[in-house]
């Protein structure tokens, strides 16, 4: 059943912990509620956002209007053949959930994102990724409601769009529908994905090389490297990593000959932003409230009370330095609203 709070405090729903506040906040349990919605917004015209675990943005300011928070839940198998098996969740699940999930049933493919915060229906609007895996590898179909008639959709792989930390849903169909649940491809069987150096040395010390294990590996790795939010808000890496041709990645490398990559394609290669804000010296620096964590240079914190300008202008700062630097525009992966 639908539920509208007035005046609603959103310090819950936004892990850096910000003190913000909305005109209404409706809480959406199942497929009802967001039709009930829907038709509230149609007879009420007014500015709305759509908001899933509150990890991968930060309130500039009090929102001034309606937020939908989609709390669908349900992890269930919908089909398998002899090699995969497909996985429908809910919108609401917290996505590490149903990470354990298919851990713990021995299904490949999502383990290298473990303990990425956040829930269900963010995953492909994001595409999130980590350690040489993007969702997008799994994702099978995303099903949602069209806010402007309220019809209901199924959205192929190839329709969503994918690419580095993007989908349809930040673009064309941003604040244009509700995704309901994700469908994931997962594999009965499979090789762990090692690509990433630092997870693989990891692995290596212990003991077994298994699924549950490499979900503990890179849980640990998190862990020692990101700060929780329930201890210090934050939105994990505030900036995306830069994509420059090879042409200007060669002229970068002849001054910074240690500068390090993964290379895309022949003409595209991927600079690590933690490495280009932790060698212009900005790790662990702070304005106002907010500060450069002290061992990821990618996460800004709120360290003492921050108001949403000080991580705003402390993210502007980096930006400008970075760009005067390397001749690079770094991109928040944050969105800022």
């Amino acid at each position: 059943m639908l539920s509208i709070e007035k005046n609603a405090n959103l310090k819950p729903y936004n892990t850096f912990g910000l003190e913000v506040k909305a005109n209404q906040l409706a809480i959406c349990p199942d497929h009802e509620s967001l039709l009930e919605i829907i038709t509230y917004l149609h007879k009420n015209p007014t500015s709305y956002l759509i908001l899933g675990g509150g990890s991968n943005l930060l309130f500039s300011k009090d929102f001034d209007g309606i937020i939908i928070h989609p709390t669908i839940k349900g992890i269930k198998v919908i089909k398998e053949d002899p090699k995969h098996i497909w996985i429908e969740a809910g919108a609401g699940e917290n996505w590490d959930d149903l990470v354990a999930f298919c851990v713990n049933h021995n299904f490949y493919g999502l383990e290298n994102l473990s303990y990425i915060p956040g829930n269900v229906g963010a995953s492909p609007v994001q595409n999130i990724g980590a350690y040489g895996v993007e969702v997008k590898d799994c994702i099978e179909e995303v099903n949602g409601i069209y806010i402007e008639d309220a019809t209901p959709f199924t959205m192929d792989n190839d329709e969503c769009m994918f690419d580095y930390r993007y989908s349809i849903f930040k673009n064309e169909l941003k604040n244009k529908v509700i995704i309901t649940s994700v469908v994931y491809k997962l594999d009965k069987a499979g090789e762990l994905n090692l690509s990433y150096g630092p997870v693989k040395d990891e692995l290596f010390k212990k003991d077994e090389r298994d699924l549950k294990t490499l979900r503990e590996t890179i849980i640990e790795i998190r862990k020692s490297k990101l700060p929780e939010p329930s201890e210090i808000g934050n939105a994990g890496s505030f900036f995306k990593n830069p994509v420059v041709t090879k042409s200007q990645f060669d002229s970068l490398q002849k001054d910074f000959p240690q500068i390090p990559n993964y290379i895309l394609s022949e003409d595209l290669i991927k600079i690590p932003a933690g490495w280009l804000i932790e060698t212009s010296g900005w790790k662990g620096k702070s304005f106002g409230g907010a500060a450069v964590h002290e061992k990821q240079a990618l996460v800004l914190i709120n360290q003492n009370k921050a108001k949403a300008q000080d991580i705003i202008n402390l993210a502007n700062n980096i930006i400008t330095d970075i760009n005067n630097r390397f001749g690079i525009t770094l991109e928040p992966e944050v969105n800022i609203i």
